[in-house]
């Protein structure tokens, strides 16, 4: 970050981040508060720092760790992991015609240059849409909603998947439908109402 942000800083998009930071940092009202804000590389890195210690999930943030991500994934020195059943699962649900969206705390570019620089080849052609906090709060139905209608469906209409119980949550008061994700072999968190699936061999 601190490379980064040195490099630079004069970048209008970059700055664009800062003033996010900025006003993020003026409306903060943990105890103890975040260090002092001034305008310069050196104590943006430092509160970065401190959002990242409290995995805040920092709109300013994410944009800024998306610049970063891409400046690697372009290099070659970043690949983007996924699953092995991700992929045919992707190409089977694109040819039965359904639309896939991914909603990510981490940016817009951050989530496509993961998927365009995968260790299976570029992804993004099977993926409609994406979405992060500038939507909304992913624990907040309101979110939710707004996806449903920036895909053009109803909330009923879509399927939502994740790992985390808040934000199923969210999504199923916001009328979606939702799965539980459990990806690791033991790991079986409370599902509640919701059925589970660990793969995408049998969704």
């Amino acid at each position: 970050m601190s490379g980064f942000l040195e490099q630079r800083w004069s970048d209008p998009a970059v700055r664009a981040d800062v003033a996010r930071l900025q006003a993020e940092h003026a409306a903060e009202s943990d105890k103890p508060a975040p260090p002092a804000w001034r305008d310069d590389a050196a104590a943006v890195v430092t509160y970065v720092h401190w959002l990242m210690d409290r995995d805040r999930k920092s709109t300013g943030l994410k944009s800024l760790q998306g610049k970063i991500w891409e400046e690697g994934y372009r290099s070659g020195d970043l690949r983007g992991e996924v699953y092995p059943d991700v992929p045919p699962a992707l190409e089977r649900w694109r040819d039965q015609g359904l639309d896939i969206a991914i909603f990510s705390s981490g940016s817009i570019q951050a989530q496509q240059s993961l998927f365009r620089h995968t260790t299976a080849g570029d992804l993004t052609p099977f993926i409609r849409a994406y979405f992060d906090t500038t939507t909304g709060p992913k624990r907040e139905p309101r979110s939710y909603a707004r996806i449903a209608a920036a895909l053009e469906r109803s909330p009923s209409g879509v399927l939502f998947l994740s790992d985390v119980g808040e934000e199923l949550d969210a999504a199923w008061t916001a009328g979606m439908q939702t799965a539980l994700c459990v990806r690791k072999p033991g790991s079986r968190p409370a599902s509640g109402h919701r059925p589970v699936i660990h793969d995408f061999d049998h969704l």
